[in-house]
């Protein structure tokens, strides 16, 4: 379903006219002259929302919660959608990071094995597996006791609360290259800002841990352009969206300005630059450092205007900030708001 999918009524319904006797239609049109009288002052003492169109423009394929930085993806069948992202339950997204013990952040594109630590919840504990490693249980409700460290994403300060040393002991050892802490975000910490991660402007919001913004936008149909570009074909893991869309075209999700899902609406903030991250193996942990990137290098690069933003890094899949909270599920409507 393209740009040529069905349109809706948004915000406000048009009644149709009654077939009412003359007399009757006269006194209704009296009362109706005194109402708009009426509403023209309670219209200019707030003003409602422009009527809105809602252009069905492909549907939710699939929803993907990364409780840890650069960690597997836990797909879910439905989730809320906060303002700092994806919720299901305890399962937060990106609410979890590995830090070196001096605060700086670590991710798969120094620590590529990271990807090959799976979550799962249970009895209100994330449960970390790892290939020759036993699981590891972590309460999502942290001891108020543990430590707050100052962590660094990106050259930006922020909060998160030791995970204790049994976690920062797993991961040390599964990744055997440096000594590790596993932090978590609390909600009475405060985010890092938008307008701090990108030189443009931007909407006004506030992220944990994901690199720069609440949700990521990506389609099956430009997944499967990618694809037909390489020799060995790579998955949507390699990507990380949390939204998977269906049923539109390739890259037609680059002018989804807003969007509604479910009763959640969204704001396009930026496309998504593309790094060496995407060269992980999400099946083997092995980074290749070239592919699907220098592909995508080749025809994903952004307008000569736009290269103070995005440089030298291809484009692929679109940010998005919240602007209304709420819930949204596998099969929802995908509608782009048209003014």
């Amino acid at each position: 379903m393209g740009a040529a999918g069905s349109l809706l009524q948004a915000r406000f319904v048009v009644p149709h006219r009654s077939a009412l006797p003359r007399p009757a239609w006269l006194g209704v049109a009296a009362v109706g002259l005194a109402a708009v009288a009426l509403g023209t002052v309670v219209w200019r003492r707030a003003r409602p929302r422009r009527r809105r169109r809602l252009q069905q423009v492909g549907t939710v394929a699939s929803l993907w919660i990364y409780p840890v930085k650069s960690c597997k993806g836990v797909s879910v069948s439905e989730a809320e959608c906060t303002a700092l992202g994806l919720r299901s339950g305890h399962l937060r997204d990106r609410f979890w990071l590995v830090i070196k013990e001096d605060g700086h952040m670590v991710t798969a594109r120094q620590e590529p094995r990271l990807v090959l630590v799976s979550i799962t919840y249970e009895d209100d504990c994330l449960v970390f597996q790892a290939p020759g490693m036993g699981r590891l249980a972590l309460p999502c409700k942290l001891p108020s006791s543990n430590k707050i460290h100052d962590c660094r994403i990106f050259g930006l300060d922020i909060k998160g609360r030791d995970c204790g040393d049994e976690a920062a002991q797993w991961f040390t050892n599964f990744l055997k290259t440096d000594a590790f802490r596993l932090v978590q975000f609390e909600n009475n910490m405060k985010g890092r800002a938008s307008r701090k991660i990108f030189p443009s402007p931007v909407p006004n919001y506030q992220v944990a841990y994901p690199d720069c913004s609440p949700v990521m936008i990506l389609s099956e149909a430009s997944l499967a352009d990618l694809n037909t570009r390489l020799e060995k074909k790579v998955k949507m893991d390699q990507f990380r969206p949390n939204i998977v869309v269906k049923g539109c075209d390739a890259f037609e999700e680059d002018s989804w300005d807003e969007i509604l899902i479910g009763n959640t609406e969204m704001k396009k903030v930026l496309a998504c630059p593309r790094c060496v991250m995407t060269t992980v193996d999400p099946d083997t942990g092995v980074i290749d450092r070239k592919e699907p990137l220098e592909t995508l290098k080749s025809y994903r690069l952004c307008s000569p205007d736009e290269t103070p933003i995005y440089k030298t890094s291809p484009l692929f899949g679109i940010y998005y900030s919240v602007e209304k909270i709420g819930s949204l599920k596998v099969g929802d409507p995908v509608y782009q708001v048209v003014q």
